[in-house]
């Protein structure tokens, strides 16, 4: 899997998460035998609109090319991510060595 699909699929999965936890947390979270109070409810509507940021963050980065900053990236999301699917891919791409590019 390239980097590129890796950040666009994160990006998908947080679009689909993030509207759902921001419209309807109640009813995704019902799917898990949750129950929301008021300070539920908030907590689940803040954690979408963390997802909107890792959205952003996933789709304007996935063109990145080897760097300082697409390394910090990679780390930033796979401590994020640390319990979750993404942390595999992620992992990788922290431990690949870079590929030196003809010129």
């Amino acid at each position: 899997m390239s980097f590129k699909n890796l950040m666009v699929i994160k990006a998908i999965v947080c679009l689909a998460f993030g509207i759902l936890l921001l419209a309807l947390p109640d009813m995704l979270l019902s799917i898990f035998g949750a129950t929301l109070n008021g300070g539920g409810m908030f907590a689940a509507r803040e954690y979408g609109s963390s997802l909107f940021g890792n959205l952003f963050l996933c789709w304007f980065a996935r063109n990145a090319d080897d760097s300082d900053a697409r390394r910090a990236i990679i780390l930033a999301l796979f401590v994020y991510d640390l319990i979750v699917f993404f942390t595999l891919g992620f992992g990788y791409f922290l431990v690949k060595t870079p590929e030196v590019k003809p010129v």
